[in-house]
C-alpha cells in the first residue's frame, strides 16, 4: 500500500511538474539540491517484496495464499518492467541537459512514459485490492467459530476449504 501511495502521489504532484516544460522543468533533478526519489523506491521494493513473502509463508495453509502468492508474482513482473523500461527511460529523461527550449521529441518520450506508468499504477491499485481482499477470507469463519461456539462453528483449519473463507 506503500508503494501505491507513492505511485499516486507521484503522478498527482511530481510529473506533472517535471513534464510541464522539458528540458527546463526536468530541472528538480539536476544540480545541488536535486530530487534524488531512488532513495526512496530502491529501498523500499525489496522490503516489500520480503513482506510479501512473509505473508505467503504464515498464511500457506490458507486461502490467502492464492491471492498473496499472484500478488509478489505481479509484482514481480511489474518490477521487472520497472528496471528495464522506465527507470532507464526516466534516467535519460532527467539526465538532458538544461535548456529553455522546449523538445518536442523529449516532450513525447515523456507523455510515452507517463502513459505507460498510469498503466502500471493501475496494475498496481488491482494488486494492491487483491491483496486487501485476503484479508477477510478467515475471518467470517473466525467469526462464527466465536458467536456460535466451537461445537457448532466450521473448524479454524484453512487445509481443505473449497468455500474461499
Amino acid at each position: 500500500m506503500v508503494i501505491l501511495g507513492a505511485a499516486v502521489y507521484e503522478h498527482i504532484v511530481l510529473i506533472p511538474k517535471w513534464s510541464a516544460a522539458l528540458p527546463a522543468s526536468l530541472s528538480m533533478y539536476q544540480g545541488t539540491y536535486a530530487l534524488h526519489p531512488e532513495n526512496f523506491w530502491i529501498p523500499i521494493h525489496p522490503i516489500t517484496i520480503l513482506c510479501l513473502g512473509v505473508a505467503l509463508v504464515v498464511n500457506w495453509k490458507s486461502n490467502r495464499r492464492k491471492n498473496i502468492f499472484i500478488v509478489l508474482g505481479g509484482y514481480i513482473f511489474i518490477l521487472v518492467l520497472t528496471f528495464g523500461y522506465f527507470v532507464p527511460e526516466l534516467i535519460r529523461l532527467t539526465e538532458t541537459p538544461f535548456s529553455d527550449t522546449v523538445d518536442p521529441e523529449l516532450v513525447k518520450r515523456a507523455s510515452t512514459w507517463e502513459a505507460l506508468s498510469l498503466v502500471r499504477l493501475i496494475a498496481l491499485a488491482i494488486l494492491s485490492m487483491l491483496l486487501l481482499s485476503a484479508l477477510p477470507k478467515s475471518y467470517e469463519r473466525h467469526k462464527k467459530h466465536i458467536t456460535q461456539g466451537p461445537s457448532q462453528a466450521a473448524p479454524l483449519a484453512y487445509d481443505n476449504d473449497s468455500k474461499g473463507g
